[in-house]
């Protein structure tokens, strides 16, 4: 795959994230919870100021400029990832993925002052099922597993 379009994959699926955190923040309340697929996905608005899990609440600030130096780091890794003629295509579509949910979480913090988390689970432990999500975390979990396993297949050969 091309720099340009992996660096247009990055881009729209950062502004997909943004568009719907936008359209959670003003569609529904933070009382309110909307169950999607049989009950199983839970839309709700939930305002998380620190790092997941809310790790580091207390300390916004700290949150908002780790985050932001932690974003610019995977963007310049990407971008010398993507310059390589050689590489993973793994790696590469996985640190798209990351460095898309790294730019949606950093726009909201800067933007907003926390971020706006979304989607939640239903699971029959209450802890886990009032833990709640945003696609950007999903581009980061996801971009992790994507670049491990092109580092993994990458050794082996």
């Amino acid at each position: 795959m091309g720099i340009l379009v992996l660096i247009s994959v990055t881009a729209v699926l950062a502004m997909l994230d943004i568009t719907i955190k936008s359209c959670i923040e003003n569609g529904i309340t933070r009382k309110e919870e909307r169950e999607t697929l049989k009950g199983k996905v839970t839309l709700r608005k939930v305002y998380n100021r620190g790092f997941g899990l809310n790790v580091l609440q207390n300390d916004p600030d700290t949150v908002k400029y780790v985050s932001s130096f932690a974003t610019i780091i995977l963007t310049i890794t990407q971008l010398i990832q993507l310059m390589r003629k050689k590489g993973s295509k793994l790696k590469k579509i996985g640190l798209s993925l990351m460095t898309a949910g790294a730019w949606s979480n950093t726009f909201d913090r800067w933007l907003r002052g926390y971020v706006i988390d979304y989607i939640g689970f239903e699971n029959k432990n209450k802890k886990i099922e009032k833990i709640t999500w945003n696609l950007g975390d999903f581009f980061l979990i996801a971009g992790g597993i994507i670049v491990s396993l092109g580092s993994l297949l990458h050794k082996k050969k």
